[in-house]
């Protein structure tokens, strides 16, 4: 089997709730979808979501990646021979994760669709279904309570809630979701590295009562020590997202025992495989794993899931970025039911396009 053609475009997405947190709010969001083409008829899809701000990447730096870069390296190459294709590029791409992690997940479509396998199974094949967060932004207290009891009522059972600009807000916050959702629902707070240590402290202390599952991200990416000062002092489970965007990442943050958890996300990592690397050494270091997402397509969220549900350490999901995305053309790549996330057990990576 030969790469004939590879095809890269831009899809602009209008958000229906547009989103505050720490550092921005969010009305649309731009990916870029890949097709690469085989003289076997077989086509694989991937999806880039880049983010300026995380990856320092433009939907146009992916494309001039996709068609200066990837294109002239995998043309007329074996597309089943993954490994060697992603070495090729990962170094003129090492400022590119989310454009690597497109061409990783378009490879990974291709040898699935060539086993007939969907790619959890060709991964190992863990676990059939993984419940999902669902996020709500920064908004008023009785905004941000309103929108928990209406995911509640949709079935899902993990409320994420952003804050990170104001700490009195943020406990008060929280303190009246969880009044209003009650005790059986998971509880997350993600501050988008918006605390110092002292207003991280103060957080934990004040919201005991709100029984949260996990504090994700207090304090500024560059300084993993001080994350390691409040999960050496606190309780509750402390996750690493910013700060995790390489492999050496997580191997700082495991040695140093900076964290008791890592936010995976395969735009930043660079795609399935190298996912799968990240999470080898979070397992070694016993670190609680959860896949996440920024604002991308199901195509690339599939790709999360596809991740999550391979392993067994990947114990929590994260992973609704594609929900409220309007204009999105691969909603048909998995397959979300009360809170819980499915694959649609076609082959590859599961879009039907």
């Amino acid at each position: 089997m030969k790469i004939t053609k590879i095809q890269a475009w831009e899809v602009e997405m209008k958000l229906t709730d547009p989103y505050t947190i720490a550092y921005e709010t969010i009305n649309t969001t731009s990916n870029v979808f890949i097709r690469i083409e085989t003289d076997q008829g077989i086509i694989g899809y991937g999806c880039a979501a880049p983010d300026k701000k995380i990856t320092d990447e433009t939907p146009q730096t992916v494309m001039q990646a996709i068609t200066t870069t990837v294109a002239p390296a995998l043309e007329h190459r074996d597309p089943l021979r993954h490994a060697l294709l992603l070495h090729s590029i990962r170094k003129p791409l090492s400022s590119q994760p989310s454009a690597i992690a497109a061409v990783d997940m378009a490879l990974f479509d291709i040898i699935g669709k060539s086993c007939g396998m969907p790619v959890w199974k060709l991964l190992g094949g863990f676990r059939e279904s993984i419940p999902t967060s669902i996020t709500i932004g920064i908004l008023p207290e009785s905004e941000t309570v309103d929108l928990a009891k209406k995911w509640i009522a949709e079935g899902f059972r993990a409320i994420k809630i952003k804050g990170g600009l104001d700490v009195g807000c943020d406990i008060a916050r929280v303190i009246k979701v969880r009044e209003a959702i009650g005790p059986a629902v998971e509880l997350r707070f993600d501050a988008n590295q918006g605390f110092s240590v002292l207003q991280a402290l103060e957080f934990v202390d004040k919201t005991r009562s709100a029984r949260l599952e996990l504090i994700e991200q207090p304090t500024p990416k560059g300084q993993p020590d001080l994350l390691g000062r409040i999960t050496n002092t606190v309780s509750v489970p402390i996750m690493a997202d910013e700060s995790l965007m390489t492999l050496r990442d997580a191997f700082r943050l495991a040695q140093g025992n900076f964290v008791d958890m890592v936010n995976i996300k395969l735009m930043k990592v660079g795609g399935i495989a190298e996912a799968l690397q990240v999470n080898a050494v979070a397992k070694a270091a016993s670190l609680e794993v959860m896949v996440g997402c920024m604002d991308e397509a199901a195509l690339a969220i599939a790709a999360g899931l596809h991740f999550a549900l391979a392993r067994p350490n990947v114990e929590y999901a994260d992973l609704d970025g594609h929900i409220g995305l309007n204009g999105d053309p691969s909603t048909s790549a998995l397959i979300l039911r009360q809170g819980v996330l499915y694959p649609t057990q076609r082959p590859g990576l599961g879009c039907d396009w």
